[in-house]
């Protein structure tokens, strides 16, 4: 996986068919921290078909503040980094249908559409948020010349309180870049990617507006 691939996020893969589950698959191995710089915990453990990354880190902002930097899609072109294209496709009453396409250095642009859901409960100190996406590329815009389809995409946001203005984030993402790409380089640049992404989330709670949004 390479630093692009964060974005599959949701939200931020590539061409790969999805065998049926093997054992390895339904009951993947154990998470191993594989570094903590940053102030991000990065965990991986291996599935069928790719390393699965975990990454753990405080935000300095309140959760709300948080789930609304996380949640606003149309903006992910100006902050996220490599994110050169995010349309919102349909919002449901209960999902959001996004595409987005990537350009990472020294390799061709990625694309996917992922469906995206979010739910909410009580948690002690506030209210935590899930987020979690899965790839529905047949609903999205078609697949273009020179642009890579991600068929692998699945992760997740759980944002939580810790204290009254911090924000303990946990970020999950299951994904395959395709291509010959060895696989020190995935891992590398998964590492560089998930910081990356991590600072540009902490840099955006600081705008005013979403502080506003979470009040609505």
């Amino acid at each position: 996986m390479t630093s692009r691939n964060f974005l599959c996020f949701l939200f931020a893969a590539s061409c790969c068919s999805c065998p049926d589950l093997t054992i390895a698959e339904a009951i993947p191995n154990e998470w191993k921290l594989v570094s903590n710089s940053d102030n991000v915990e990065l965990y991986r453990r291996q599935r069928a078909l790719s390393n699965e990354s975990k990454a753990i880190g405080e935000i300095a902002a309140p959760v709300e503040v948080v789930h609304a930097v996380i949640d606003d899609l149309e903006s992910y072109s100006k902050f996220m980094p490599y994110t050169v294209e995010c349309r919102v496709l349909k919002r449901e009453r209960n999902s959001v249908l996004a595409y987005q396409r990537i350009s990472a250095p020294l390799t061709s642009d990625r694309d996917y559409t992922v469906r995206v859901r979010t739910s909410s409960k009580a948690a002690e100190g506030g209210i935590s948020y899930h987020t979690r996406w899965e790839a529905e590329n047949a609903l999205g815009p078609p697949e273009k010349p020179g642009v890579v389809r991600v068929k692998l995409c699945e992760g997740s946001w759980l944002l939580e309180p810790n204290g009254p203005k911090t924000t303990r984030a946990t970020y999950t993402i299951y994904t395959d870049s395709g291509g010959a790409i060895p696989a020190f380089i995935k891992n590398t640049g998964s590492q560089i990617g998930i910081r990356k992404m991590f600072a540009a989330v902490r840099k955006q709670v600081r705008d005013p507006k979403y502080g506003a949004a979470a009040k609505k």
